[in-house]
This record gives structure tokens, sequence and C-alpha cells, in this order.
């Protein structure tokens, strides 16, 4: 479509959606919604819009840049009113603005405030890279009430001083997760059926359902894994600071926490015992004249959305420019989403959201490279397959480079494997080439209850008519033929994807045959450094070295102007949902879990808000409307 007939389209879209404004103004429907053009420059310090600059004070005075982290940096921002996001404090704004203070000659200091922030480890190296950066120019102070595992190494890696509050601590306690094991209670207890099946020997992710334990293959799987991820945490580290990492005899101090302040300041994690104006003290540099301006996080300077912004939203179109497009694939794939009409949650990766948008920058010739920075566990195999798909198809116009968060686990890495260059850094979580498969069946429980259900197949004179159209009935388990025909599926599946990410990995002259992927796929999962080795990662870098691979393959400079893509459905095909019980019950779970609720904040504060992502990509399996995804085998969080 040519520029000017795309404008056209524009202009009768814009015309014709805004009465719907008019009308929602006149009834008081009001939203909040990110400033205009907040999303330019996400790897630039050129030409930073007003929205977004946080340095235009024509003052001659120093400032201390602060950085507010209280309010979480999650990798897509929250939907709300219309699919609006409502604030600027995205991962990639954050990485943004890191890269404008480190330009800024108005800036002289730096505070970053960690709070008790949650950032995946990832992240929190990538954080910890950017503030390195700015400390080679100004001084980074880093406060926060206590330490984590990950808060401490981001710190370690990029402050100047690290400040902890005198009554809170440092947990150095080293990293290691958990795995929950239900099956006693769905089976022992609640007598739930569960039929499930795997292909490949390390996916696992069946046995929180089906064992008391880890299989051996499946402790093999997280050993090895986390041992990459405690390699790359203990060099982060001990680049960081001087330490004694000690011997294989005995525990490295940063695994033999938690400490008391005091403590921490002995053994050298911290610098100095004091509160978060101690802290802004030090920024400072004992110059009085300095004055602190929050530049991310509560607090930072922003402005509403103006009109036609608004009216976008109806139509779901994005008003920001620039020759590279950034698109954020973040949570579980689904085919579509259970926001509601006023959003409500950043909805995983959909499907149905996700692939028009991939298409219009397929056609956009503004448009001339794109990076997909990709945070996600899996799920909907169907799902993933058709996003592939849509991947490759962009691929073959522009050039595409993906950026890894935490992780790009089973789904998440079939999506990656269509790019043309995949980046992870060092902690992230890839591969899980697996599929999993089955239903939960609530028959036997009902009959404890005294509530029996009885199956009439209309072929009653064949026996094996009853378990075959019982086949998707939550109420009736699989007999034998039944799992053979699933299995077959399931493999069926587990072939394509190998296929899927050989022909998608074989790129700008590089071959990597089917054999080459099945190497490292039945289900195991690697670290960033080991997924290179594989050829499942090309690069170990960051959202900035992926958007600079992707100005070099345009052939633009290195510093061209970014755009942030925000998809998702408009806001009348919001009202007019679906009849998709995966997507509204994933919906739900965000609501549950990660919401504003009650039941939300209780999510956010006990940790189950992290689980989210995992909960939503076996949802497919849990209400039969798949019985075959592609997803991490465990609810994994580094901690």
């Amino acid at each position: 479509m040519s520029c000017a007939r795309r404008e056209i389209q524009r202009r009768y879209t814009l015309f014709a959606h805004g009465l719907w404004v008019v009308v929602a103004v006149a009834f008081g429907v009001g939203c909040e919604g990110r400033p205009a053009a907040f999303t330019r420059n996400a790897a630039s310090s050129k030409r930073p819009s007003a929205a977004s600059a946080p340095f235009t004070d024509s003052s001659k005075a120093k400032t201390v840049a602060v950085f507010d982290l209280g309010g979480g940096a999650p990798e897509k921002d929250s939907e709300t009113w219309f699919g609006l996001a409502p604030t600027n404090r995205s991962f990639s704004d954050l990485l943004r603005v890191a890269r404008e203070t480190e330009a800024s000659a108005s800036v002289a200091s730096v505070l970053v405030k960690f709070d008790n922030t949650r950032l995946g480890a990832a992240r929190a190296l990538e954080f910890g890279d950017a503030l390195a950066r700015v400390k080679q120019s100004k001084k980074v102070v880093c406060h926060a009430d206590g330490y984590s595992n990950v808060t401490l190494m981001a710190a370690v890696r990029g402050c100047s001083d690290i400040v902890v509050s005198p009554a809170g601590g440092v947990d150095a306690v080293g990293l290691g997760t958990q795995v929950v094991y239900f099956r006693r209670l769905l089976a022992d207890q609640l007598h739930v059926s569960i039929d499930m099946l795997q292909v490949g020997k390390y996916k696992g992710a069946e046995e929180p359902f089906t064992r008391d334990g880890p299989s051996p293959e499946a402790r093999q799987s997280l050993e090895t894994v986390l041992a990459d991820v405690r390699q790359a945490w203990l060099d982060t580290i001990a680049k960081g600071r001087t330490l004694d990492l000690g011997d294989a005899k005995r525990l490295p101090v940063v695994e033999d926490g938690p400490y008391s302040p005091l403590k921490a300041k002995e053994l050298g994690l911290i610098d100095h015992v004091g509160f978060v104006q101690d802290a802004l003290n030090i920024a400072k540099q004992h110059d009085s004249r300095m004055r602190e301006r929050v530049v991310f996080g509560p607090g930072a300077s922003a402005q509403g959305p103006d009109l036609e912004t608004v009216i976008r939203s109806f139509s779901g179109e994005s008003p920001e420019t620039g020759p590279i497009a950034l698109v954020r694939a973040v949570g579980a794939i689904s085919m579509t989403s259970g926001g509601g009409p006023f959003g409500g949650g950043s909805g995983g990766i959909v499907e149905s959201d996700l692939d028009p948008a991939i298409a219009e920058l397929e056609r956009d010739d503004d448009v001339k490279a794109v990076v997909l920075r990709i945070d996600s566990p899996g799920g909907s195999a169907l799902a993933s397959d058709l996003i592939w798909n849509h991947l490759m198809r962009l691929r073959s116009k522009k050039p595409l480079v993906v950026s890894v968060g935490d992780m790009a686990a089973s789904g998440g890495m079939y999506i990656a494997s269509a790019a043309d260059y995949i980046y992870a850094e060092p902690m992230s979580i890839v591969g899980s080439i697996g599929v999993v498969g089955g239903k939960f069946s609530v028959g036997e429980t009902l009959e404890q209850l005294g509530v029996h259900v009885e199956t009439f197949p209309a072929n009653a004179s064949r026996p094996e008519a009853r378990a075959r159209v019982a086949y998707e009935s939550p109420f009736t388990r699989w007999d034998a033929p039944t799992r053979e025909r699933v299995l077959d599926g399931m493999t069926a599946v587990y072939n394509l994807f190998l296929s899927r990410v050989s022909e998608g990995r074989s790129t700008r002259g590089r071959d990597v045959p089917v054999p080459v992927v099945a190497a490292s796929a039945e289900g195991r999962i690697f670290g960033g450094i080991e997924g290179k080795k594989r050829g499942l990662v090309d690069e170990i870098g960051g959202l900035s070295e992926a958007i600079a691979k992707a100005c070099e393959l345009a052939g633009l400079p290195g510093d061209s102007d970014v755009k942030v893509v925000h998809y998702s459905q408009n806001w009348f095909e919001r009202i007019a949902g679906g009849d998709d019980v995966s997507g509204r019950v994933g919906g739900w779970i965000r609501q549950l879990v990660g919401g504003s609720s009650a039941l939300g904040a209780i999510g956010q504060v006990t940790g189950a808000a992290e689980l989210q992502p995992f909960a939503e990509s076996l949802a497919p399996l849990a209400l039969q409307r798949e019985h075959a995804v592609v997803a991490l085998p465990f609810a994994l969080q580094v901690k």
C-alpha cells in the first residue's frame, strides 16, 4: 500500500472513530495514557521528543538523575482503558532513559532507588550493564531497603557506591529455584484423573502433576541450567567488586548470607549504611546546589495523551515513527486475548493481536528493520506456529532481530527462531524444544461427591466409541488407544517444531539441519552462553545491542530513531469479544494474580504474580481447547 493511500485510510479511520471519542467524553469516560511519542529513540539519545526526554531543563545547574524502580520495570506496560499504556515505565523505557542519562551534559550523577523491586536475572544484568556505561562518566549511587541476589548483581555491576538502609539487609544467598508438585493433592485427595504426555525426555512439564518429585532427566536439566546461570552471576559480581569468592570446599561470600547491613559492609558487598537521603547526599557530592530530578518511575515528568492518540487507540493504531520498529512479545502465547473491552493486563503474546501488527510492519515501507523483544515461557503450539510463519514472511522483506529478556523458552524459542539474529544475556533461559499435552478429568472427583456422569455415544455398537466421543470431556479420562492417538499428534508437533527451528536458524548463509537442532532439543533448557555454543543464540547482549544490529543490517546509522509498536485489539474488537474460553480464563488469571484486585495484591506480595505466565501457558490444556502446548517444563523463576 502506498504512503498516500495509507494516509487517506488513516484519516478516514480517525474521522470515523473520532465520533466515538466525543460520545465517550460526553459520558464522562476518562483515561490515562502514554505520551504521544515517548517510545522514540529507545536506543538513542539523538533528538529525544519533548514527551520522552527527561533532560530539557535550560538551567545550567547540574542535576542528580533519579531512577525510582519501586514501581517495577516490566517488559511491557500493562494496558488500561481502551488499550492505552498508563505510564512510561517499561523496561525498554528504562534502558532508553539510561542512555539519555549517559549522554546528558546537565546530569552530574545518578541515584538508583531499587527499593524492593523484582527484576528477572537477565533484565537485572542488562540494566547493570546500562548503568556501567553511565558510570564511566558520572557517579552512580544505588540505594535499597534490601538487596536480593539479582539487584545486588545489578548494583555491583553498575554502581559507584552501594547503600542499604540501616534496618535492611543483603540477601546474598545464592541462586536457586523451586518446583511445586501437586500429584498427591490432585490424585490422592481430590481424585482428579491426570492424562499428561510429553515428547522429549527432558521436557518434564507434566511432572508437577504426575510425580512427587523430579525425574532424573528433569533434575539434570534444571541443575545444568542453574549451574550455567550461577557462573554468569558469579563472574559479574567478581568483575564488579574485589571479593573472595572462595573455593569449591566452601560457599563464596556472595552465597553465604543473608547479611546484616554492617556485616555486608564489612565483607565489601556494599559501601555505606544509610537512608535514601544519605545516598542522595553522596550523589550530590557535597554540592547543595544540585537538584534531584526523577527521570524514571513514579514522579517522572509525563504528559497525558493528546486527542489523536486517544482516537488511534480505538482503531488499534500507533502514532510513533522511526525506521526501526521495536515489538515486545511478553508472556504466555495464546490464540486470543481475554482482557475485555477496557484492557486489564498485558494479555501475553496473543496471535490474533500480534499477527496483524507484523503484517502492517511488513507492508510499511518506512520501517526498515524490526527488533522483537521476547520474554516468554511458551504456550499454544498452534499460535506459536502461526506467529512463526508471519515472522518468516516479515524476515523475507526486512531484517528481523530478536532480543531475549529473561527467557525465550519452548514457544518463545519457536517464534525467536524466525529471526536473522538472536541476542540473549548470559542469564537468559533459552531452549525447551519439546511438547507436552494432556488433560485433567474430574469424573472420579464427582463420583466421590455422589455425582455420576454417563457418556452416550451415537455409535453405541462399538465399545471404543464411548471413549472416543468423550475425548475432550473434562469428566472422562483417556483410554489407551486415545492416548496413543494424542501422542501421535504431539509427536507430529514436535517434529514440526524441530523443522521450524532448523528453517528459521538457517539464514544468511548459515545451514542448521534438523539433527543439529535435535541435539539440543527434547525439552532441555540452557543459559544464554550455552545456548550460543549450541547455535540457539547468535550473540550475547541485550536490547541495545540488538537494535544496533538491526540498524547495521538495514544500513542505517546506529542512532536511528526507534518506535515501539503497541499492538492490541482495537476498542470495537474488545467490545465484540469472542468465544475463546482459553483467552477469557487467561484474562481471569491476569486479574487474579496480577491485577488491581485484592487477590492481585496478594499475588504481588506472595510472588504468585510472577508465576502468571506459566499458569497461562498451560491454560490451553486445562480448558481442552488444545491438547499440545510448547511450554517451559517448570514454573522457573531464578532468584
